[in-house]
């Protein structure tokens, strides 16, 4: 018997979405696979329901470059508001403890190196950390209590953007991967002798995805046909453009797609290899400026690790 033929159109590429309010990350990818009728979809960062903002979804081929997405920079801008903790640590949890205390923009100030640089964290009670298998949010819901380990996280950049009122405190902050936002705030609020959660949040960058490039469903359902959508969509290798390029022409494309090495000229593999001394892994072969394979170049040889069909 032959291979069973896969439903859906065979679309590669990203789309930039602008997450809607009160939508789970993985009902979103599900509406964006339905409207584009692809045949293969995923996320690069979970952003929780209550959070809006930039959600990368890859179709097709552009699915395994999610790793590399995953461990993009972050930006998101979001608003504590202080005087309550919740178990959910956002405005969707029951209120768990309370606090008249109200940091002044001085104190907020003063505490910000802190959670600046390497830090450890520990994940939310609601979280998609997996404890033995499950998921932590999965357990809490269920109302037992999680044992979470500490991890070391990276905030690059944690700064104040203004004080709207006594109550409220919005920042902006510049995140490694596996970094929780309601967490942060949890624990500044710990820091300045009072509670605090989450009551807005939206990512306004992940790796080079922006949200001044993202669409929303709304811009998706104008078109009728899952074609016209296409026109929407980023290439593979805009998710690759941190990484060193090697052009490439058609018969070497031809080799990385069977696996096999291409070469190519000396002057190209020292400028990919620069200053460094052996193997050089995640370069990005193109042609014609679509990605063919993300290789290790050994010498002049570039061998395929991930190839895009």
């Amino acid at each position: 018997m032959g291979r069973r033929r896969k439903k859906g159109r065979p679309i590669s590429g990203w789309l930039i979405l602008d997450k809607p309010f009160d939508m789970g990350s993985t009902q979103a990818v599900g509406k964006v696979k339905w409207l584009f009728q692809a045949q293969k979809a995923g996320h690069a960062g979970t952003l929780d329901p209550l959070a809006t903002g930039v959600l990368p979804i890859a179709l097709g081929e552009a699915t395994k470059t999610v790793p590399y997405i995953m461990d993009a920079e972050k930006t998101y801008r979001f608003t504590a508001k202080w005087g309550a903790s919740t178990t959910t640590d956002d405005g969707e949890g029951d209120i768990i403890a309370k606090s008249d205390i109200r940091p002044t923009c001085d104190e907020i100030a003063a505490v910000l190196d802190k959670f600046t640089g390497e830090i450890e964290q520990v994940p939310p009670q609601f979280s998609a950390v997996k404890v033995a298998g499950e998921r932590a949010y999965d357990i809490a819901r269920d109302g037992e209590k999680v044992a979470l380990d500490a991890r070391i996280i990276t905030v690059h950049e944690l700064r104040i953007v203004d004080m709207p009122s006594a109550d409220e405190t919005i920042f902006e902050a510049v995140t490694g991967k596996g970094a929780y936002v309601r967490a942060l705030v949890r624990d500044l609020a710990k820091a300045l002798g009072t509670e605090g959660h989450v009551s807005a949040l939206r990512r306004t960058a992940v790796g080079p995805f922006r949200a001044e490039d993202a669409v929303n469903l709304g811009d998706l359902e104008e078109h009728e046909a899952p074609e016209a959508r296409d026109a929407m969509l980023q290439p593979i290798a805009f998710a690759l453009s941190g990484l060193p390029q090697a052009t490439i022409d058609g018969p070497q494309a031809d080799k990385l797609r069977r696996g096999q090495a291409a070469i190519v000229a000396p002057p190209v593999a020292k400028g990919l290899r620069g200053d460094r001394a052996g193997e050089v892994e995640n370069v990005l072969a193109v042609l014609h400026d679509e990605a063919v394979a993300i290789c290790t170049l050994d010498g002049l040889k570039l061998q395929p690790g991930r190839v895009f069909n």
